[in-house]
């Protein structure tokens, strides 16, 4: 037994009260769903500043009545501090901060609304949680901490500069966490996201992320657009994975806590063939796909390569990532096609 069912078995036995932020997003919303089916209590806390209420509703069709009636939504702002106090009222055990503003377009485009939700949220989170003593606090961390640093893999110890303010928030993220630790004994756990996909990932907007955006256009025949020259590369993580490791750090003992873990499958695919990849996965679901690919200007903020080493996370939590980039993609697409 892995020690992810091993911790999954421990938890229906013995449920616990989880509050997650952010929780009508995707991640969040994937959390949710997870956390239900094992009959855990979750608080949710959301704005709808990017969360969808179509989200929840598609959990509710997921998961059974009784494990429905687990679940208790609040509409508020993490950068209100009553918000944050009135969803820590409930003798929460553990929390899973997923509230932020992503993107770096966004941020670049508006510094001061990522800075107010990625870090006065983030800090207002934190002191409230210190407050009322929960069992542990696990935060989204980014892959976009690391900045310019060249190296490959990249090993949580090893960060360069940052390269837009999105990459300034999360670092200041885990800037923070390390005061709480030193200064109040407070620890936490950091989650640095690779490139995270799947479903109820949002197709539409402005910042949608890369694979919703092109499995949409592809299912309209629509072209697909690639900033550069395609051969810039991401290690994709399956939002699977990622459910995985956020309840593996909640539950991870104290001697592993005041650090940060790359959530990723130390890997990565350029665009080129990640395009190829999605291309295959909708033709064996019957989409005879028309789109073209037309090559764009690189777009500001971004790194050029990224993979992550997940040793760490392996040795200390136990993560063992159950989908590579193309089962990830198989189970996705067929989500994409369902909606």
């Amino acid at each position: 037994m892995t020690r992810y069912e091993q911790i999954k078995t421990e938890l229906q036995a013995s449920p616990k009260i989880w509050l997650v932020t952010g929780v009508a997003g995707f991640i969040g919303s994937n959390l949710l769903e997870h956390l239900l089916k094992l009959n855990q209590t979750v608080i949710g806390l959301d704005n709808f500043a990017t969360g969808h209420q179509h989200n929840l509703d598609e959990v509710q069709s997921l998961v059974s009545s009784r494990q429905w009636a687990n679940f208790k939504f609040i509409e508020g702002d993490i950068r209100k501090y009553q918000d944050c106090e009135k969803a820590l009222a409930n003798n929460v055990d553990y929390v899973l901060h997923q509230a932020a503003l992503g993107s770096v377009p966004r941020s670049i485009a508006d510094p001061i609304t990522t800075n107010a939700a990625n870090i006065t949220g983030f800090l207002n989170m934190l002191q409230a949680a210190k407050e009322v003593g929960v069992k542990s606090f696990t935060y989204a961390a980014s892959s976009s901490t690391y900045g310019d640093h060249p190296a490959l893999p990249k090993v949580e110890e090893n960060i360069g500069n940052p390269l837009s303010p999105y990459a300034v928030t999360k670092y200041v993220n885990e800037l923070y966490a390390g005061v709480y630790a030193r200064t109040y004994g407070f620890k936490t756990i950091g989650l640095r996201y690779f490139n995270v996909f799947g479903q109820r990932q949002d197709p539409n907007g402005a910042y949608a992320a890369v694979i919703p955006k092109w499995t949409a256009a592809m299912i309209k025949g629509e072209d697909v657009f690639i900033n550069g020259d395609g051969e810039t590369s991401r290690d994709f993580c399956f939002i699977e994975n990622t459910v995985q490791m956020n309840i593996l750090a909640a539950t991870a003992p104290d001697e592993v806590k005041d650090e940060v873990y790359n959530v990723a499958v130390g890997d990565r695919t350029t665009l080129n063939d990640l395009y190829q990849t999605m291309r295959t996965a909708l033709k064996e679901n019957n989409v005879n796909v028309q789109s073209e690919l037309i090559y764009c200007d690189f777009r500001a903020g971004d790194v050029r390569h990224s993979q992550a080493d997940i040793q760490k996370a392996s040795v200390n939590l136990g993560y063992d990532p159950l989908f590579d980039i193309k089962s990830g993609i198989k189970k996705a697409v067929k989500w994409y096609l369902k909606e």
